[in-house]
């Protein structure tokens, strides 16, 4: 897979994720409360969010009411309200950032600032899926413990909502995504030679340098004279002579 289709991919799953992010803010079911009455007419359903309390009965009926003040919601939730809006709010801005680093669009012309700016995007979309899986199993460690202590009421015992599943999910999407974006284009220097291997050293020169102005030709003929051949070689070893041979030995 190439770069364009890697970070295409991490930006699918990115936004897969954040909308998972977005219901998982949006609907009022982290903690959910069966009640099931002496008759089966009485037995209601409590659904649990971060903005709004429902309560659904036997009969179909559901009535909803809004959490005005942050107060009345529990600890786990009060951090969950702000912690999950963070996270969109870093989830947005790094699939936004993404767009502007990605190779198929022509935002930068350098090749090493888009890959900064999706690096840069993938860290934040990451960061997001941190600040949505701390609430969420916080919320859901409350949750499994209350619903173990033997001290709690039988009607106020109460189970993981779709929520707390839906936030596991995206957040994992999230993460995928972020990892693909960081890893599909990392910046590249320019090599020289072999990869895994440095430039040769180079070394200074420190023979002698020859100075320009003792510099001359090595043989200088006088000007005008004519040549006169002087002296004889004698050769230290006599050599015979070739001997002849008859053009018959080779018809």
């Amino acid at each position: 897979m190439g770069r364009i289709g890697k970070e295409v991919a991490g930006q699918v799953i990115s936004f897969i994720g954040l909308v998972g992010v977005a219901v998982t803010c949006g609907i009022p079911m982290w903690r959910v409360t069966s009640f099931i009455g002496a008759n089966i007419v009485t037995g209601q359903i409590v659904w649990d969010g971060l903005w709004m309390n429902c309560v659904m009965q036997s009969t179909g009926q559901m009535q909803c009411r809004l959490n005005e003040s942050v107060m009345r919601l529990s600890r786990d939730l009060q951090a969950a309200r702000a912690l999950v809006v963070i996270s969109l709010v870093f989830g947005f801005i790094g699939f936004i950032i993404s767009f502007i680093g990605a190779k198929c669009t022509g935002c930068l012309r350098k090749e090493s600032s888009r890959a900064k700016v999706v690096i840069l995007a993938g860290c934040f979309i990451i960061f997001a899926a941190v600040l949505v899986l701390i609430p969420v199993c916080w919320s859901a460690a409350i949750t499994i413990t209350d619903f173990q202590n033997p001290l709690t009421i039988e009607t106020q015992r109460r189970e993981i909502g779709a929520s707390i599943y839906i936030g596991w999910a995206s957040s994992a999407l999230l993460l995928i995504g972020g990892i693909i974006m960081t890893t599909s284009c990392p910046p590249q220097k320019p090599m020289y030679g072999y990869p895994g291997y440095g430039p040769a050293p180079i070394y200074p020169y420190s023979g002698p340098v020859a100075s320009p102005a003792t510099y001359g030709p090595v043989y200088n003929p006088p000007p005008s004279g004519s040549y006169s051949g002087t002296g004889s070689y004698v050769p230290n070893k006599p050599y015979a002579a070739p001997t002849t041979y008859s053009a018959r030995q080779y018809l």
